[in-house]
Formats: structure tokens, C-alpha cells, sequence
């Protein structure tokens, strides 16, 4: 392995709380009642336009409404102001990213978080100085499980797909990563969308970050 390409949201922090006080902020400008953290922890995964999609059909609405557009405005404006203001680190992240820099592997963020999310959350989370790339869904134009923004991170680095591991939680990175030609780790504490990551096709479940770095570097 020379790279390790890792997820964001469920990976590397665990941004549910702002992502859930920024949706029921957004449905309040609806007029519509709050829905349970949980719930919305659910809706993680599949980028910002998903969640708030998702959030309005919990509602009652159906997916194509004249609500859509409205709701991502204010979505974009709440989310701006909460981002990385509850958001933390999973447990041995830093720790975790440490050895595997000094490892000499390359590291990418790899998110379908739009960047002008991204970027300000990582530095947030102290996080930003670990990567040597990270790439972002309007930065590719396409969103995972779309191999697509892994091809780019392995070409930004310069590494072979089969040179870089994925390290993601939910089937959005593990079809992603298996479409791209990469290996995949996927850890069992993230946002699976409702699914056991156990039964997704990948290389290896783990626990914490700290376990991906053991079995990258052994």
C-alpha cells in the first residue's frame, strides 16, 4: 500500500450532531416539527442534497416538491454556521493518521461533502495537516458509490488504485472502492445507512482507525 484514501463523515469525525441540529433548524424555516437525531444520523452518507431529500420525505413530502430548493438554501445557510461546532474526531484518529504518515503513506480525504464544508470542517478538527489530497464531491462532479472520486484521489497522488486502501463505514465506500480497483476496510461505528457493514463486500471490518492502521502497516 502507498495510499490510504478515507471517508469523512462516520470515519475520521463524527459530524451527526451538526448535521442534525443544521436539518431540524431547516425544517423549522418549514414550519415542519424536528425529527429524532437519530433518525437523521440515518440520512448520513450520500451528501448534503440526499439528507435534506431525505429529511423532507420523513416529513411527509414527496421527493420532486417545490420545497426541494428552498429547504437546501436554508439547509446551506444553518450548516455554514453550525459546521464543526460539535463535530469531533472519532476515538485514536489523530493517533491513528500519525502512524500512518509516518509510515510514508499518502493520505486523502475522500467526501461527498461539498468543499466549502469540507475544507473549513478538517481545519476545525485539527485534521487538515494529515492530507495530502482531499477531494470532494464538486470537485469530481459525481458522488460515491461512483468510483469516480476515489480514481481522482489516487490520480492526485499519484498512486495506482491497486496501490490504495479505502477506509470508509457505510456501502456508498465499499462499492465505490471496489468499482475503483482499491482495497477497503470499513469500520463498524460510522453511518451505515441501516446496514451491517459485516455484510458488505470488503477486505476487513474494523473497530477503530487504530486497527486499520495495524493492518495497513503490518
Amino acid at each position: 500500500m502507498k495510499a490510504v484514501l478515507l471517508d469523512l463523515d462516520g470515519t475520521l469525525l463524527d459530524t451527526a450532531p451538526d448535521l442534525a441540529a443544521a436539518a431540524n433548524a431547516m425544517l423549522a424555516d418549514q414550519g415542519l416539527a424536528p425529527l429524532p437525531a437519530d433518525t437523521i444520523r440515518g440520512f448520513i452518507g450520500q451528501g448534503i442534497p440526499r439528507l435534506v431529500e431525505r429529511c423532507l420525505q420523513a416529513s411527509g413530502f414527496p421527493l420532486a416538491c417545490e420545497r426541494l430548493q428552498p429547504a437546501l438554501r436554508s439547509f446551506a445557510t444553518h450548516y455554514a454556521r453550525l459546521n464543526g461546532a460539535a463535530s469531533r474526531p472519532f476515538p485514536g484518529v489523530p493517533d491513528a493518521l500519525e502512524r500512518m504518515r509516518a509510515a510514508s503513506l499518502r493520505l486523502a480525504c475522500v467526501t461527498n461533502k461539498a468543499r466549502a464544508f469540507t475544507l473549513p470542517l478538517l481545519e476545525k478538527a485539527g485534521l487538515a495537516p494529515f492530507f495530502d489530497a482531499v477531494v470532494t464531491s464538486d470537485d469530481v462532479g459525481r458522488r460515491k458509490p461512483d468510483p469516480a472520486p476515489f480514481l481522482h484521489a489516487c490520480r492526485t497522488l499519484g498512486v495506482a488504485p491497486g496501490e490504495a486502501a479505502v477506509v470508509g463505514d457505510s456501502a456508498n465506500d465499499a462499492e465505490a472502492a471496489r468499482a475503483a480497483g482499491c482495497r477497503v476496510l470499513l469500520v463498524t461505528y460510522g453511518y451505515s445507512e441501516g446496514r451491517d457493514v459485516r455484510t458488505l463486500d470488503s477486505d476487513g471490518v474494523i473497530d477503530t482507525l487504530g486497527e486499520a492502521a495495524n493492518r495497513l502497516l503490518a
